[in-house]
């Protein structure tokens, strides 16, 4: 039966969750049990890029039920857009802040983004025909053509540049949607930015008045 079912799944996955279930679940059993009985009740929603080098949980050390987090290309929010298509960020933003009633909505952007390099060379051809990752860099189109007809940076300065950028435009994009606005109005919902760098770990957190990128003290 093991063999049988060793076949279901990546070794390197099973070998994992084996390692998941004598280590962190066996010492946090009780916690899992009580959010299985009681549900997740997570103060912060953190929006991160898909990007498996940037993963939230790990970058802030998290643990189990404390983070609500939503995963996609980029990190980016779309404008509020009820148009009763099929919309997967802004159906995650409704339930965490309608629902869960968080505190607290951090962009996590990070470096060496791939969706940024896209967005920075739209004459790349598509990887399929429905092009959905070129139509979803669209949101960042302006800034990106703003940033890539600079020939005064440098190809990373620019990169990193649009990276830092895209995250101010999806705290604008949240503020679109009306609760979101209406809770961040009432003091009950704070909007923060980050962007993490990869290589050195590094942490940069944006500066709520002036959009500045600071480095927090970390000793």
């Amino acid at each position: 039966m093991s063999d049988l079912l060793d076949n279901h799944l990546p070794d390197a996955l099973l070998a994992g969750y084996r390692n998941f279930m004598s280590g962190r679940f066996a010492n946090e059993s009780q916690r899992y049990r009580e959010l299985a009985e009681q549900g997740q009740t997570p103060e912060t929603m953190v929006i991160a890029c898909c990007d498996s080098r940037a993963a939230p949980e790990i970058i802030f050390d998290t643990r189990p039920g404390e983070i609500f987090v939503l995963r996609n290309v980029a990190n980016l929010v779309p404008p509020y857009e009820p148009d009763g298509e099929y919309h997967s960020t802004s159906a995650a933003l409704e339930f965490a802040v309608q629902s869960l009633k968080v505190k607290h909505i951090v962009v996590l952007g990070h470096g060496r983004c791939g969706g940024i390099k896209a967005a920075l060379d739209p004459e790349s051809p598509p990887l399929s025909p429905g092009d959905f990752i070129g139509k979803w860099m669209s949101l960042v189109a302006p800034a990106a053509e703003a940033v890539a007809a600079n020939n005064l940076m440098t190809s990373g300065e620019r990169q990193t540049a649009l990276e830092r950028i895209s995250i101010r435009y999806s705290i604008a994009n949240l503020r679109s949607f009306p609760y979101i606005d209406a809770q961040e109005k009432k003091g009950h919902l704070t909007l923060h930015g980050a962007w993490f760098d990869i290589s050195t770990g590094e942490l940069w957190v944006m500066d709520r008045n002036t959009g500045d990128f600071i480095r927090p003290p970390v000793e």
